[in-house]
C-alpha cells in the first residue's frame, strides 16, 4: 500500500489545517472545514482497522466523520511525527524510520536520539545536531509567522528531545503527566487567543498495544480511556474550533513463529555494513558490490515474508515521497525490506526490547497503513 502523499497522508494533515485557519500557502488536500482555532490529538498506534474492528470500545471516536488516509513510509512513529511536524515526505524531511543512518557508521536511534547499538546509551544532540538532522521549517514556525498561537501538548520527557526539536520545534511546550492534563493543556491552549494551532499527544495506547497485543483486553480498556479523552476535549472546545484526531500508524500482532533472528544468523549479516530501521522494515546498508549477494541470503530465508527493494527501486516506487533529497538519499538502505503478513526480523542483542513486543508495525499492509482521520466541530 504505496502512501497517498499529497493526496490523503499524515504530511498533508497539518498543511489543510493551517490553510483551514487561513494560513497562506497552506493547500487543504484533505477539505477539512474552516475554523478559528485548531486541536491535532495524535492518538499513537490507533489504527483505522483497529478503530472499525473495536468500535464498542470507542463510541465517541466511533461517531465522528472521517475517512482513512496512509501514514507514510515507514508507518512507525518517528516518521509519522515528522510528517505531521513538518508537513514533508520522509524523502524531505529524513527521519526514514525509527533508526537510520546518520554519518558514515552511525545508526541514530530517533525516539532516544542515541547512538543505536552502542553498549550504553550515547546522547547524540551534540553530535547530530536535531536542527540539523532535520533542516526544514516545521510547521509551528510556519503558523507562528502566520500569526497564530502555537502550542505542543506531550509528555513532559519528550520536551527538548532530540526529536522534538528535529520536527516539533517553534511552539511552547507544555509538558503533561497523564490523560487528564492533557485534555486540560490542550483546552488551555485553544482558550488562549482567537486564533490557535494546538497539538496534541497520547502514547499509551501504542505502548500497551506493543506489550499484549492489539484487541486484547488491556489494549481494549485503553482504548475506552483514549475515547473518553477525546470527548472531554471535544466537550471543552471554544466556539469555532476543530478538533481533528488522527493516529500515525496501526499494528499487528506477531508470534515466536514469526520471529526471525538477525543477531543469531549469519547468513542475514554477511555483507551488511549496517542495519536501520525496526523488525517490520529494514533499511539494509551493504558492504562495497555485497548487495546482489545479501538480497539473495535475505530472499532465500525469508521467501514471500517480505518484500525488497534496491534504493533505486523504492524511491522510483514512491515509497519515500515524490522527491528524495540528496541529504536524505544515504540514510534509506542499499536494500529496503518491507515485511508482508505478521513476520518481523529482530535483533536479540542489540534490540531486546523490540525483538520480545508482540505489537509491531512499520510497513506496507493496509493494517499498518490506513490510520483515521476524525473531525468534529464546536
Amino acid at each position: 500500500m504505496v502512501p497517498r502523499y499529497g493526496a490523503g497522508a499524515l504530511s498533508d494533515v497539518v498543511p489543510s489545517l493551517l490553510a483551514a485557519l487561513g494560513v497562506a500557502g497552506m493547500v487543504n488536500v484533505l477539505g477539512v472545514p474552516s475554523a478559528r482555532r485548531a486541536c491535532l490529538l495524535l492518538v499513537d498506534g490507533l489504527g483505522w482497522e483497529l478503530l472499525r474492528e473495536h468500535a464498542d470500545a470507542a463510541p465517541f471516536l466511533a461517531s465522528l466523520a472521517g475517512d482513512p488516509i496512509t501514514a507514510g513510509f515507514p508507518s512507525t512513529t518517528a516518521t509519522s511525527i515528522a510528517a505531521l511536524g513538518t508537513g514533508l515526505t520522509p524523502g524531505e524531511h529524513g527521519v526514514v524510520g525509527t533508526t537510520f543512518v546518520a554519518g558514515e557508521d552511525m545508526v541514530l536511534n530517533a525516539l532516544s536520539w542515541s547512538h543505536h547499538g552502542a553498549p550504553s546509551f550515547t546522547d547524540l544532540r551534540d553530535t547530530l545536531v536535531p536542527e540539523e538532522v532535520q533542516p526544514h521549517p516545521t510547521m509551528f514556525d510556519r503558523a507562528a509567522e502566520a500569526g497564530l498561537t502555537v502550542r505542543v501538548v506531550a509528555p513532559h520527557e519528550q520536551q527538548r528531545s532530540g526529536l522534538s526539536r528535529a520536527v516539533l520545534r517553534g511552539a511552547p511546550f507544555a509538558g503533561v503527566h497523564a490523560m487528564g492534563d492533557l485534555a486540560s493543556a490542550s483546552l488551555d491552549a485553544l482558550r488562549s487567543a482567537d486564533r490557535v494551532f494546538c497539538y496534541s499527544y497520547h502514547a499509551d495506547l501504542d505502548k500497551l498495544g506493543h506489550l499484549y497485543g492489539p484487541g486484547t483486553e488491556p489494549w481494549r480498556l485503553q482504548l475506552t480511556y483514549v475515547d473518553q479523552l477525546a470527548a472531554s476535549i471535544a466537550r471543552g472546545l471554544p466556539k469555532d474550533t476543530l478538533l481533528a484526531v488522527v493516529a500515525d500508524h496501526g499494528m499487528v500482532t506477531v508470534g515466536d513463529e514469526d520471529r526471525i533472528d538477525y543477531d543469531t544468523t549469519p547468513s542475514l549479516s554477511a555483507g551488511v555494513r549496517l542495519l536501520g530501521g525496526e523488525p517490520r522494515i529494514r533499511h539494509i546498508h551493504t558492504e562495497p558490490g555485497a548487495t546482489d549477494d545479501v538480497l539473495a541470503a535475505w530472499q532465500h530465508l525469508l521467501g514471500d515474508k517480505a518484500w525488497f527493494l534496491r534504493r533505486d527501486d523504492a524511491i522510483a516506487a514512491g515509497l519515500f515521497g515524490p522527491v528524495v533529497s540528496a541529504r536524505v538519499r544515504p540514510r534509506i538502505g542499499d536494500l529496503v525490506m518491507a515485511a508482508h503478513g505478521t513476520a518481523v526480523v529482530v535483533r536479540s542483542v542489540v534490540e531486546p526490547v523490540f525483538a520480545r513486543l508482540l505489537g509491531q508495525h512499520g510497513s506496507l499492509t493496509t493494517a499498518e497503513q490506513s490510520v483515521p482521520l476524525l473531525l468534529h466541530s464546536s
